[in-house]
């Protein structure tokens, strides 16, 4: 595997590092690419998400903490210069196959540490219980990136304040519960950042590829699209219904529905799940002028292979959600 350098070793946006993720992905011709990043306090969350839904806008900008969403789905999470972020791209394009074949490969390394780490859930590595790693992933033509977090000595306050409400007694019972559920590696480590992230590079990579400052420039010319208010905060679908429903496998979705004549003119799809498929084409465009009704519902999607579309979902989970009880209606 190739670890991919910078020329010059500084701080940059998290929107960089998303932008040199594409880069390596679409003109770095190896099977396998490696590379780790970190910086300052920010808050990132997935492709599918609304900002106002996940992210304490408020204490973020307050705090000077900065905002950028992802093309991968997932949930929401903060990463600053006591997290590593990691980023493998490979030439693999099997989804289960992929996320496995790294989360593995991680915990390997960091039972070679000592550490009892071990993959659980669809996407986590824990350590005795606790969550030290979540990891995200999306295609792009001929290859797949997955990225995630790696808690070394994240400040898990800081964490919940920017992720969560700002109501005081939901922040205190949030820290807690994050305490007892999230762990970060220095409680398990007697090394540094630095001697880790060098025994990483070791573990992980026979070699390295070092960008040219041509290679950087296009990296920016990448960035910008991450760097767009349209892209950050999105355009808020319109609709007349919203549905939410956490699944066991899938994570959680909101299907926001809009009605005409009792028909599904749109919908939207928002949550921290894994797309694998083509949601417009494969699942949206079968519901268009659909009547919202269960039987119709599941008459269009008869032939639909779910799990091809969002990872690890069903249809009936899919159906379920789409007709249990409203959470908001739009006047």
């Amino acid at each position: 595997m190739k670890y991919i350098k910078l020329p010059e070793n500084k701080v940059r946006r998290l929107s960089f590092y998303l932008a040199m993720e594409e880069f390596v992905a679409r003109y770095i011709k190896e099977t396998e690419c490696f590379f780790m990043w970190q910086v300052n306090p920010t808050v990132i969350f997935g492709r599918n998400q609304l900002i106002e839904n996940e992210v304490n806008l408020n204490y973020c900008q307050a705090n000077h903490i900065e905002m950028y969403r992802r093309k991968s789905g997932g949930g929401c999470v903060y990463a600053d210069m006591s997290n590593i972020m990691f980023s493998y791209i490979t030439k693999d394009l099997n989804v289960r196959f992929t996320f496995d074949k790294y989360l593995r490969m991680i915990a390997h390394v960091l039972r070679k540490l000592g550490v009892e780490a071990v993959p659980s859930g669809r996407n986590d590595i824990y350590i005795h219980g606790k969550k030290v790693s979540g990891n995200a992933f999306y295609h792009l033509p001929g290859k797949s990136i997955v990225h995630g977090t790696m808690l070394f000595n994240t400040d898990m306050e800081n964490l919940v304040r920017s992720i969560t409400p700002s109501n005081e007694k939901l922040v205190s019972k949030g820290v807690k519960s994050v305490r007892q559920h999230v762990t970060n590696l220095s409680e398990y480590l007697s090394i540094s950042i630095e001697e880790f992230k060098d025994f990483i590079q070791q573990q992980m990579c026979d070699s390295e590829i070092v960008l040219t400052p041509e290679q950087v420039h296009k990296i920016k010319e990448i960035e910008t699209e991450y760097m767009s208010d349209e892209f950050i905060y999105g355009n808020n679908p319109r609709y007349t219904l919203i549905k939410r429903q956490r699944t066991k496998a899938a994570g959680e979705i909101e299907i926001r529905i809009e009605l005409k004549n009792g028909r599904i003119k749109n919908l939207n799809m928002m949550g921290d799940y894994f797309p694998v498929g083509d949601l417009d084409k494969a699942l949206i465009a079968r519901l268009q002028n659909v009547p919202y009704e269960e039987t119709a519902v599941r008459a269009a999607l008869e032939e639909v292979q779910m799990e091809d579309i969002i990872l690890q979902l069903t249809v009936d989970e899919f159906i379920q959600a789409m007709f249990k009880e409203d959470l908001n209606t739009k006047l």
